[in-house]
């Protein structure tokens, strides 16, 4: 059972980490914003990057909120994988 939970949490991590790439590399060519796939990455996303956002300045056109969101979603999971695997 362990096992299974600790695959869907992986996957759940991997998908998010996709998805915040996708949009930053949304945020490099135009778009649509109101294509539902665009609405749907960016719906997703922004509750984690928008916190980042606010706490992270800019430097020039450089957003680093979306790395910084990447290394604390991974660090995340990995704190809720050991949880499990201790269950």
């Amino acid at each position: 059972m362990s096992g299974q939970l600790i695959t869907i949490v992986r996957g759940a991590f991997e998908v998010m980490s996709w998805l915040i790439i996708a949009r930053v590399l949304l945020s490099w060519i135009r778009h649509n914003p109101y294509s539902p796939i665009i609405r749907f990455v960016y719906e997703i996303t922004e509750p984690i990057l928008g916190p980042f956002r606010r706490l992270i300045p800019r430097l020039g056109a450089i957003d680093f909120s979306p790395i910084i969101a990447l290394l604390a979603l991974r660090y995340l999971e990995t704190i809720i994988i050991k949880l499990l695997l201790n269950i």
